[in-house]
């Protein structure tokens, strides 16, 4: 894809690998839309982007829970730049607790922003693509899916991960006849706002994560490959973090 005056559209995008995303779309010379539930935090990551980026960044607050948030986010990257031509889903929320632990909130929280945030986005901006017969949906998914059985105390959140993962798959097999282009990426644990807030870190359990900027090289090599070849999936996982437990034990607090 010539990205230069492209327009894209990241979730999750105020911090960690959504920020890097949009700061490296936007030094390729693409006008980003970064969504995000807080708007003061995403004022700041867009003035930081519109200061050295080619490309030009708007903020939009969104919480891709909400129908009526998703549908504004398409509607005001409309008005300000045109239709999307990339799409990054990258929002999302985690969820550790033994099964007959969770509390029954978490279900729906995990449904409506690890899967329905996705689903409905790519359905509200797809019948554009379509009709111009180009675009990019590139879908950060969880390399916990790579691995039988499921992680443990990640029951409900992998199980919709592996379902979305699926459901990537089959929309590949959809659109390459209509020119779009369907990327699933499958990252390893990711140095990101939630590893970062734990307590009791420690130096080695910090070296075992990887580099948000990770994620960014395969989003870009995503969007670099020749018109007739597409990724369908990209893989990249920690050397040495095992799956079968989580990387650092922690105790999760709900939010209040």
């Amino acid at each position: 894809m010539d990205l230069p005056g492209k327009t894209a559209v990241i979730t999750g995008a105020s911090k960690g690998i959504g920020k890097a995303i949009a700061a490296r779309l936007a030094a390729s010379g693409v006008n980003v839309v970064l969504a995000a539930r807080t708007q003061a935090t995403l004022d700041q990551t867009v003035a930081e982007i519109n200061e050295r980026g080619s490309g030009k960044a708007l903020g939009v607050a969104c919480d891709v829970g909400k129908m009526e948030d998703l549908e504004n986010l398409v509607n005001t990257t409309k008005s300000a730049f045109g239709p999307v031509d990339i799409l990054v889903n990258n929002a999302g929320v985690t969820s550790q607790f033994a099964f007959n632990e969770q509390p029954f909130e978490e279900f729906e929280k995990l449904v409506h922003t690890n899967y329905l945030g996705y689903v409905r986005l790519i359905r509200l901006v797809i019948n554009d693509m379509i009709e111009r017969k180009q675009g990019a949906i590139i879908n950060s998914v969880s390399g916990s899916t790579l691995v039988d059985p499921i992680p443990r105390d990640f029951l409900v959140y992998s199980s919709l991960k592996h379902g979305l993962r699926k459901f990537l798959k089959g929309l590949f097999w959809s659109m390459r006849d209509h020119g779009i282009k369907v990327t699933t990426l499958l990252p390893g644990v990711t140095d990101s706002d939630l590893t970062s807030s734990l307590k009791d870190i420690t130096q080695e359990q910090s070296e075992r994560l990887m580099d948000p900027e990770t994620v960014v090289d395969m989003v870009m090599y995503a969007l670099s490959v020749p018109v007739n070849a597409c990724p369908l999936e990209l893989a990249v996982i920690n050397q040495q973090t095992p799956w079968t437990k989580p990387t650092i034990d922690f105790k999760q607090q709900l939010a209040k």
